[in-house]
């Protein structure tokens, strides 16, 4: 069984609106974030930002393969957006977000610890 992530408790409030942002406005988000230098090395952001783009990745393609199905890929957009910002309210209270699937994906790759 893998570890769980425990952040530090150095978390800020920079942290948590960073991550939040990372779910809510991925990708392009979490590609900023993992380019700043002063962003990337924080374990809680990188922790998410990681995650976020991973799961944005996961969700584009779901919703792109089911979108020729009259309806449905509006339907997975709008519940994936609806989860990308429960996972980032998540985030900016400080709680660790675990996605099943991608976490242990992103683990597996060494993305993340």
């Amino acid at each position: 069984m893998a570890e769980q992530f425990t952040p530090s408790t150095d978390i800020n409030d920079d942290d948590k609106l960073w991550s939040m942002l990372s779910f809510i406005l991925a990708p392009i988000v979490p590609i900023i974030v993992l380019l700043l230098e002063d962003k990337k090395t924080r374990p809680f952001i990188r922790y998410n930002a990681i995650q976020a783009l991973a799961l944005s990745a996961v969700l584009y393609t779901i919703s792109a393969v089911l979108t020729p199905v009259v309806g449905l890929g509006c339907v997975t957009g709008i519940a994936a957006l609806g989860y990308a910002i429960y996972l980032g309210i998540k985030a900016y209270n400080g709680e660790t977000v675990t996605i099943p699937v991608v976490t242990d994906f992103c683990k597996k790759q060494g993305w993340i610890e």
